[in-house]
């Protein structure tokens, strides 16, 4: 008996929309992870990127549970002495929605090309519109 082994041809990607109003924030980033690596479908092989396409909406109204708004920080430096620029996930959610739930979802996915190759199916956007329709993208409700 054999293990299947799914190639990159053969791959059939679907598209899928998240509402993030109201939902906490890890439990969205890891469903979007979690279809991202296509992890859900019977034919996942961790080579290949066999993951589908996530969009995600109300990127600004993600919930963060307990004291996270005040206590949790997100660290960037430039490389340069003294570069280190701190913010809050307050700061964060109201000024950059987008590069909040981004960072959760990618810091979910592996930290190398295969990491970085689903990085890109993944599409965040504030507000309720997106420009995807053409591809009719199915609902995904959290659990």
């Amino acid at each position: 008996m054999t293990s299947y082994m799914q190639k990159k041809e053969t791959v059939e990607r679907k598209w899928y929309v998240i509402d993030a109003e109201g939902k906490p924030l890890g439990r969205v980033a890891s469903l979007a992870a979690t279809y991202l690596r296509g992890k859900h479908k019977p034919t996942y092989t961790p080579h290949i990127d066999c993951g589908d396409n996530i969009i995600i909406v109300n990127a600004e109204k993600v919930a963060l549970t307990g004291n996270k708004l005040e206590n949790k920080i997100y660290y960037n430096h430039s490389q340069y002495q003294g570069g280190l620029r701190e913010r809050t996930a307050k700061v964060m959610r109201e000024s950059y929605p987008i590069e909040m739930v981004e960072r959760a979802v990618k810091g979910m996915l592996p930290h190398n090309r295969l990491g970085r190759a689903m990085g890109k199916k993944l599409y965040v956007y504030v507000g309720n519109e997106h420009k995807h329709e053409a591809q009719k993208p199915e609902v995904l409700e959290l659990k």
